[in-house]
């Protein structure tokens, strides 16, 4: 548990602190002594589950939603059967809200049997006002509501919901103060995310983000530091910094930042092992970045690299500010100065206006990059976008057989990728035992490709030396060797 509070050194009945930090204190303690009644009168903690929708930030931010819940006296759960169930929304792509309505019909079933379960909701989808109107018509049996930029508020608006009896909505536009200092429940005690900014000044034309998570605001780089060093001491070994575009980082700082300057600093904390980072933008990549991972020891040897389109008039409108030469220069650089570096990207099929041309420009880039991995997407329309009210939408039909033939050459490239280091000794970060195979371990490579070996379950969570015996297409397996 990172920053654990002790309620019974806060004050419950004083005024409210102003500093954020402890005002929320305040509120779980306040929350805690509901959390001691329901015990008494049911004979058990009241339960809790946060199911986590979309990016690792989610990820991260579900986290501090769990460490929170888990102060003011809430059991953690997996299931929805919960006395209190929170959905850390994403809102990326259309289906994902789809699925989040879904699961709202579903466990608003278990609420009729139940009818002092609490139901929230939290995260980017929570930003779109078409949502909110949604829900508070459709779905009136949630109980809480908030966006973003005010996750850390969680115990405050449970108490609010706690004592009104009624639904609360708490929404904000923008976001207001970075409060990175309340409970963290971290799903891994090895490794952890660590947030460095928030927000996203891109404004890409197919993407909600900027709408949804505001505009870029970076975290001082002492407390980042101050956190992963935290980390280090309660046994992490890895850290991956997140951001929409960490190349962006520092730059609304008093006194800027680089990036790279951020991970030269991050690289001398004294038994950090590993750091890993994501997303990478490739308009303002730069050669400092390159360099540094070029040189160091610590930082993993993958780079995600989104492209989303290889065409050059498609990138235009799409707002990225590179084109396919400047893509493939820079995809050159990097690899000419890390060779065993695994590039990892994102790709857009079936973006509105997209010729056959323009995606057989996409395919050329696949091919000449070979990345080690792609995550690919049909165009997903989001309302409030630029591209949303563009004309020459693509039929669905076309964008799916353009979609089946990128995979099929994605996955070709991959499985061609990921076997080129049959033979070698690499070291893996051992994150589990092998859900399939008794007496088996699965570790992650620096390059971010799963390898299973042989080893106890006492490795978990060990970085270990491991021969790759044999390539299975996107994962190898191996033995463990002599340290």
């Amino acid at each position: 548990m990172y920053n654990e509070i002790n309620p019974d050194q806060t004050d419950r009945t004083g005024g409210l602190p102003k500093e954020e930090s402890s005002r929320q204190s305040h509120f779980i303690a306040r929350c805690r002594g509901w959390a001691g009644d329901f015990e008494k009168t049911h004979h058990r903690r009241p339960t809790a589950s946060v199911q986590t929708f979309g990016c690792q930030m989610n990820a991260r931010d579900s986290e501090k939603l769990s460490g929170i819940l888990e102060q003011i006296g809430f059991e953690l759960k997996e299931e929805e059967d919960a006395d209190l169930v929170l959905y850390n929304t994403c809102t990326v792509r259309d289906n994902a809200n789809q699925r989040v309505y879904g699961r709202l019909g579903y466990v608003h079933s278990l609420k009729k049997k139940n009818p002092a379960m609490l139901i929230g909701l939290c995260g980017c989808m929570m930003q779109e006002e078409s949502v909110i109107e949604k829900i508070r018509q459709s779905y009136r049996f949630v109980d809480l509501i908030f966006g973003t930029h005010n996750i850390y508020k969680l115990a405050e608006l449970l108490y609010e919901r706690l004592t009104s009896g009624s639904m609360v909505v708490d929404i904000w536009k923008e976001g207001r103060d970075i409060v990175e200092t309340l409970p963290t429940e971290r799903k891994y005690p090895y490794k952890s995310g660590v947030n460095i900014m928030y927000g996203c000044n891109n404004f890409c034309s197919y993407c909600i983000v900027p709408y949804v998570r505001g505009r870029e605001r970076s975290r001082r780089p002492e407390e980042i530091l101050e956190e992963i060093r935290r980390l280090v001491d309660e046994g992490v070994v890895e850290v991956m910094l997140l951001g929409q575009n960490v190349n962006s980082y520092g730059k609304n700082l008093e006194t800027p930042v680089s990036f790279a300057g951020l991970l030269k600093e991050a690289e001398a904390i004294e038994g950090l092992k590993r750091i890993r980072f994501m997303t990478s933008h490739p308009k303002d990549l730069s050669d400092e970045l390159i360099q540094v991972m070029k040189d160091s020891e610590k930082i993993c040897p993958h780079l995600h690299l989104p492209l989303q389109s290889g065409s050059s008039r498609i990138l235009k409108i799409m707002n990225r500010r590179y084109d396919k030469e400047q893509y493939l220069a820079l995809a050159k650089k990097i690899r000419t100065a890390i060779p065993d570096i695994s590039l990892t990207t994102d790709i857009i099929v079936g973006f509105p206006g997209e010729t056959e041309e323009d995606f057989e420009e996409t395919m050329d880039v696949v091919r000449q990059v070979r990345f080690d991995s792609a995550f690919t997407f049909l165009y997903s329309k989001r309302t409030g976008t630029p591209a949303a009210a563009m004309e020459n939408q693509i039929p669905k039909e076309v964008a799916q057989a353009r979609f089946d033939r990128l995979l099929a050459l994605v996955q070709q490239i991959s499985k061609e990728m990921s076997g080129r280091d049959t033979g070698r000794v690499l070291t893996a970060l051992v994150e589990e035992t092998d859900r399939q195979h008794e007496g088996m371990v699965t570790g992650r490579l620096g390059n971010n490709i799963m390898v299973h070996f042989p080893g106890a379950p006492e490795l978990v969570g060990q970085i270990v030396p491991v021969r790759l015996l044999e390539s299975r297409g996107f994962y190898y397996m191996g033995r463990m060797e002599e340290q």
